[in-house]
């Protein structure tokens, strides 16, 4: 969903006024009523909003991929046209995937002469050559895409810290790895992605204060929080999620200076892998992740990583009964690399468990 065409972007506290009007409204949704009165449930959803406009993903029970999507789009449409300040808000991309087992499923029982071809090329080579049907949305996909395209571009050039260098793109054609537009796409991306990521964390926030005391503990979804390494999940509490929080706020915040440095801590590492991963997911939104894009946001993300200690995180400790455990603590990620010429805020430096006694 995107704002209408020439209001002002949202700042931060309108983005979060944006997340709670939409989230109450699909609270008080409990099922859609779908073709000759069929009942297509809403079981679950996760609501990113960014400056221009909000991600929202459904989690819908119904009999076909079809009556999935428009019943998407219905309560979405409805959605707006009853909260009185998203009313002139567009709907501007509307898809839906099958769950993976059921993907699975549908492919396993796939066969005859009109099943798709084993070879993804020949699959790939038969879309291509496949009828457009229904051009307007094409039209306006593509039109998305490339206005997307000049915003990311435009935005490269906020990333201060990193020139387009550093995306792997050169002057000198002996090394050049990427062009200068893919290098500007995957820049741009990154600036866009840092309003995403701590957003998904405010967000994660709230609902980790309502269902927590932490992740384990809960079978609520989380946009960040389900991505971090799951042996430590009873250490994800109410005050680590504020810790991380902070980190990323100066973390990115650090990316639009001149000089950014290396990463502080553990959790600066952790919160660049997300980043970048999610970066990479805007780019492929809007149909702008190529190759070289691909390429470029890897080259960044190898520059700029101290070394990939991080990863050892998402590998558990076996104790003596078999069972995975977690290796060290939370409060180890955001102790500093180097006490002299790393800064981490004094607000994750000093988390002390005890504070868990304040929420």
């Amino acid at each position: 969903m995107d704002l209408p065409k020439g209001a002002p972007e949202l700042d931060v506290l309108q983005r979060e006024g944006v997340v709670f009007l939409l989230r109450k409204g699909l609270d008080s949704i409990a099922a859609i009523e779908g073709p000759d009165g069929m009942e297509v449930d809403l079981v679950d959803d996760v609501i990113a909003v960014h400056p221009g406009g909000a991600l929202l993903k459904l989690f819908i029970d119904a009999p076909a991929l079809e009556f999935a999507e428009d019943a998407a789009r219905e309560v979405v449409a409805e959605l707006l046209e009853r909260t009185e300040p998203l009313a002139d808000w567009e709907i501007t991309r509307c898809g839906v995937d099958l769950h993976p087992e059921l993907l699975q499923e549908s492919l396993d029982a796939a066969d005859g002469p009109d099943a798709p071809p084993a070879d993804p090329a020949e699959r790939a080579r038969r879309h291509a050559a496949a009828e457009p049907s229904g051009g307007t949305g094409r039209v306006d996909e593509a039109a998305d895409a490339e206005d997307m395209r000049r915003t990311l571009r435009a935005l490269a050039t906020s990333l201060r810290a990193f020139p387009i260098e550093a995306f792997g793109h050169s002057d000198d054609e002996e090394e050049r790895i990427v062009s200068r537009e893919a290098a500007e796409v995957a820049a741009g991306a990154l600036v866009y992605a840092i309003d995403l990521l701590v957003d998904e964390l405010f967000t994660d926030l709230a609902g980790l204060e309502e269902d927590g005391p932490t992740v384990a503990e809960t079978d609520a979804p989380f946009m960040i929080l389900d991505e971090l390494p799951p042996q430590f999940g009873l250490q994800y509490t109410v005050l680590f999620v504020r810790r991380l929080t902070v980190t990323a706020v100066t973390m990115t915040g650090r990316l639009t200076q001149p000089d950014f440095g290396r990463p502080s801590c553990l959790a600066e590492e952790l919160l660049l892998k997300f980043l970048v991963a999610q970066a990479e997911a805007t780019a492929d939104l809007y149909e702008l992740l190529s190759d070289e894009v691909e390429t470029a946001l890897q080259v960044f993300a190898e520059g700029v990583s101290e070394d990939m200690d991080h990863e050892w995180l998402y590998a558990p400790v076996v104790d003596g009964n078999g069972n995975g455990i977690g290796n060290g603590t939370v409060q180890d990620w955001f102790i500093p690399f180097d006490d002299d010429e790393r800064y981490v805020h004094p607000y994750a430096a000093n988390g002390d468990s005890a504070d868990e006694d304040l929420d």
